[in-house]
């Protein structure tokens, strides 16, 4: 018998906006609501949108030291995260793959630690067991929301000032209507916005306050999958898991200079090799040329007809007008503008590397 799949705290609020419920790691959420996945999408992109990412795992690391010993299973640099700052990072396990990807905040006298859904079962004992001395405290009290898009500023902003100071990956606590929330500007749609950690009790009516705003509506995992494949951040378990190193995985870039040269995490001895002489396969971005979009496995050719990898995340673009995808090729090959071919149903068809992301992230630096 499997268990029922778990509730968020605004789990009430979707059945009410028409959301059309699905399983997802654990949790019954909304794919997409009446608006549609397509809508959906085009709202975030052109105003805001509000996602339920309360399925996530909010944690928060007490002691001495936090930063200092987070490092011994990170690659990241947390012993120099200034207070009110938010960094993404992973941790690695002995052979150098990735256990999971996360982002890490110095909210002052602790950190709070945002893990997958999926995940959290392995992540929180992980660092229950190597953290010594760290109070490591998952919280089930909350609900986390996330308003995502060019007026993602206006709609939060318009009830927390504070939260329009805020520049991308910072953090703070403020108010929103009477209720004290962590407002984190950052998120997982290449938009400008917030992920906001509320109250429980509180969440629906925070939540239909946001929504009351002209610019938002409410969106779905399906909007929230073809955002983040435009925006060209990876999926845990589709283009990143325990075999992909971070430099194959093109993450070089969330390994601070200091840390890529200390070493002094799990699988150090890897990253450093495939920093200094290239790693075996890598991520790209890939556009097929029809209107097929890509699935996950679909295999990767060179135009020579050799396999030379597959695709870990596809569908359609709809910023793009068309179908992206991501995939890993092997070393040797990969340069943007190169040609290949996707076999897709059995049948050829060409695509072609291109940088990524897809898309312009907004960020607000």
């Amino acid at each position: 018998m499997t268990d029922a799949p778990k509730r968020t705290p605004l789990y009430d609020l979707h059945v009410e906006l028409g959301g059309k419920m699905v399983d997802f790691a654990g949790w019954e959420m909304p794919v997409q609501y009446p608006l549609g996945i397509m809508g959906e999408h085009k709202q975030c992109r052109e105003k805001a949108a509000l996602f339920d990412v309360s399925h996530m795992g909010q944690v928060i690391l007490k002691g001495d030291n936090v930063g200092e010993k987070l490092e011994t299973l990170c690659p990241q640099a947390y012993s120099t995260l200034k207070e009110g700052k938010a960094r993404y990072g992973f941790f690695t396990n002995e052979e150098g793959g990735i256990m999971d990807d996360l982002i890490v905040s110095n909210a002052g006298d602790h950190y709070f630690v945002v893990v997958n859904a999926a995940l959290r079962h392995q992540d929180i004992p992980h660092m229950q067991a190597n953290l010594d001395g760290v109070e490591v405290t998952e919280i089930f009290d909350r609900a986390l929301v996330a308003v995502q898009g060019p007026a993602a500023e206006n709609v939060v902003g318009d009830l927390c000032p504070a939260a329009r100071d805020l520049k991308f990956m910072e953090t703070t606590v403020a108010d929103i209507d009477g209720v004290s929330c962590r407002i984190s500007r950052l998120g997982y749609t290449g938009e400008d916005g917030y992920e906001i950690s509320i109250p429980e009790g509180e969440a629906i009516r925070i939540s239909k306050l946001f929504l009351a705003h002209d610019d938002c509506e409410a969106a779905g995992l399906g909007a929230r999958d073809s955002l983040r494949l435009e925006a060209g951040l990876c999926l845990y378990g589709n283009d990143i898991d325990q075999s992909t190193s971070p430099i194959e995985a093109s993450l070089s870039w969330a390994i601070q200079k200091r840390r890529k040269e200390e070493g002094g995490f799990p699988g150090a001895a890897r990253v450093q090799k495939e920093l200094a002489e290239g790693a075996a396969k890598k991520l790209v971005g890939i556009k097929p040329e029809g209107r097929a979009p890509a699935r996950q496995g679909v295999e990767i050719q060179c135009t020579e007809g050799n396999t030379i990898g597959a695709i870990t995340s596809g569908g359609f673009g709809p910023t793009v007008g068309a179908p992206v995808a991501m995939g890993y090729v092997s070393a040797g090959h990969g340069e943007p503008g190169e040609k290949v071919n996707l076999i897709i149903r059995g049948k050829v068809q060409p695509a072609e590397i291109v940088a990524l992301p897809f898309v312009t992230q907004n960020y607000k630096r």
